[in-house]
């Protein structure tokens, strides 16, 4: 979602960034048996919100089709007969439908398509109850329309079954009809294992004879060999070094995300080090792995506040991270000094998420979809169930945006925690996650008492008030609380002091005058004040 596009003359071709990020758990590699996807909608012009569909009685013939990125008005399209509701990126049979953006072949993009990536999304979560169903409507309202985007990854998931799908157009068809549409292939992850993907086509070799866990275009081979793009034989094709060749950029600014995922779930990940560093782009990962233990929610939630810590690329350790350990980069991500390039990390982690969920898909449970607005290293998550009839005013499309700052918008006091843990990580970073820690435990523990409750109400109707209620009295209660910490920070770290507490708040001097009686001072790192030292000691240097 949300590509953002930034090209530097690399001596091996032109580097691309792009946004967003999806990791996917199937129910057998569960701990509760729930299909999980994650995603991060991240881009610097989104801004984080909920969005809800609530199906017509009475459905107009036709709907609207806007560009999700920009707003634009592509088309009017026929309307389904039968629609369903939807809450973010899940529907009410607990289908979830998520994205990442790769670009692949410019040349395969089509000015006169009619429905881009997001909209695909969010029309079909409205028109299918099973994943098997969504990539069929998929296909169906690109093939019909035309497709508006370059090449992206699906992940489509439902309680039994989870799929990653890959697809891309075929050129302009506005001279030529047999280019509408698109070519593409879907793969089943086998259940008792995790995927991902990161803007970058992952999809390689596919079985030809097997539907059960692999569908596909039926001309994604031959169009290759049509196009000038394949020589080779079909067993021997593989769609991402077809579509979206890899080079260094979609390893160490993409497959790295995937990897450092991998990497926390599963042993043996080290021996692709080299591919995720940009090093050998021979060493490709594969497509899913099995975890070394089953994956919780919180443990999943958690995988996505990632700044690839422990690795190579730990953006706490060099430099570039200042004197509190701070695992940001501002953009833009790569730079130049004395004529040679380098890079700066992409996280899974980052500061221009617009917003992040975990979406479970629960077999004979109503699914819930953990939604949380801006960086997911310092924004909680909170419980949406995908049968709720309301959803809360403080994460509401209508209340604020990019250009609107809004008191009572979710979005906009997660940023503003962020934006000042951002200043002493090491020490304001770790407080908010303390917070985080604790309210997501919470709402774990407590979504199983609501879970009893919505199992033992015979009544849709009551079902739906009981989850209406709670989703709605939750999230306003972590907003409420996220205010407090945003007042809690500026009073205990104001200008780089840390005020003192005891179990009784803030210790004062014992003169009654609210004058803090405690203050430390942690300074900076030590490889901070090493470098310090040596940039300007001669200037700094304590003369004795």
């Amino acid at each position: 979602m949300k590509k953002l596009i930034l090209t530097l003359a690399f001596a091996a071709g032109a580097v691309v960034s792009y946004a967003c990020t999806n990791f996917i758990v199937t129910k057998g590699a569960s701990t509760d048996g729930s299909v999980m996807v994650t995603y991060a909608a991240d881009s610097h012009q989104l801004y984080g919100a909920l969005y809800r569909y609530t199906p017509a009685k009475r459905p107009a013939a036709t709907m609207a089709v806007h560009d999700w990125d920009s707003g634009k008005y592509l088309c009017d399209i026929a309307q389904a007969p039968v629609t369903y509701a939807t809450v973010g990126n899940m529907n009410e049979h607990s289908l979830i439908i998520t994205e990442t953006t790769w670009g692949g072949l410019s040349q395969l993009e089509d000015p006169n398509g009619k429905i881009d990536y997001g909209s695909l999304i969010y029309i079909t979560l409205q028109r299918a109850k099973t994943a098997r169903e969504a990539i069929a409507t998929i296909v169906d309202l690109a093939n019909t329309y035309g497709y508006a985007s370059s090449g992206e990854s699906f992940s489509i998931a439902d309680s039994e079954e989870a799929w990653i799908m890959e697809l891309i157009g075929k050129g302009d068809s506005t001279n030529d009809p047999s280019r509408k549409g698109i070519v593409w292939v879907a793969r089943r992850i086998p259940d008792g294992y995790v995927s991902a993907h990161a803007n970058q086509a992952r999809i390689t070799t596919f079985p030809t004879n097997d539907p059960e866990n692999c569908l596909y275009s039926e001309d994604v081979i031959s169009f290759a060999r049509k196009e000038g793009l394949y020589e080779g034989g079909d067993e021997d094709f593989c769609f991402c070094d077809t579509y979206c060749p890899v080079d260094f950029g979609g390893m160490r600014g993409c497959e790295a995300r995937v990897w450092s995922f991998f990497r926390s779930v599963t042993e043996g990940m080290d021996a692709y080090v080299d591919f995720a560093l940009g090093i050998n782009p021979n060493n490709k990962m594969p497509l899913w792995v099995k975890p070394t233990s089953k994956v919780s929610p919180k443990q999943l939630f958690d995988a996505m506040r990632d700044h690839y810590e422990g690795t190579p690329m730990d953006m706490t350790k060099d430099i570039g991270a200042g004197g509190s350990a701070l695992p940001y980069r501002w953009r833009p991500m790569y730079f130049e000094v004395d004529g040679v390039q380098y890079c700066n990390e992409r996280a899974t982690a980052t500061q221009q998420t617009g917003f992040w969920l975990c979406g479970q898909a629960r077999k004979d449970k109503v699914g819930i979809l953990w939604f949380g607005t801006d960086d997911a290293a310092t924004s909680p998550l909170t419980p949406i169930y995908v049968n709720t009839s309301d959803i809360p005013w403080c994460l509401s499309e209508e209340n604020g945006s990019m250009l609107k700052y809004s008191d009572s918008s979710m979005f906009w006091i997660t940023n503003r925690v962020a934006q000042f843990a951002y200043l002493r990580y090491d020490v304001i970073g770790k407080k908010v996650r303390e917070y985080i820690d604790n309210w997501e435990n919470n709402m774990l523990e407590n979504v199983k008492q609501i879970d009893i409750a919505i199992e033992n109400t015979p009544k849709a109707k009551k079902k739906a008030k009981i989850a209406t209620e709670f989703t709605l009295k939750r999230a306003e209660q972590i907003f409420e609380a996220w205010v407090k910490l945003d007042r809690y920070l500026m009073v205990k770290y104001i200008d780089g002091n840390v005020k003192g507490e005891d179990k009784n708040g803030f210790i004062d001097n014992g003169n009654g005058k609210d004058i803090p009686g405690k203050i430390e001072q942690p300074g900076y790192s030590e490889k901070w004040k090493r470098a310090v030292a040596a940039d300007n000691g001669r200037i700094l240097e304590v003369v004795k």
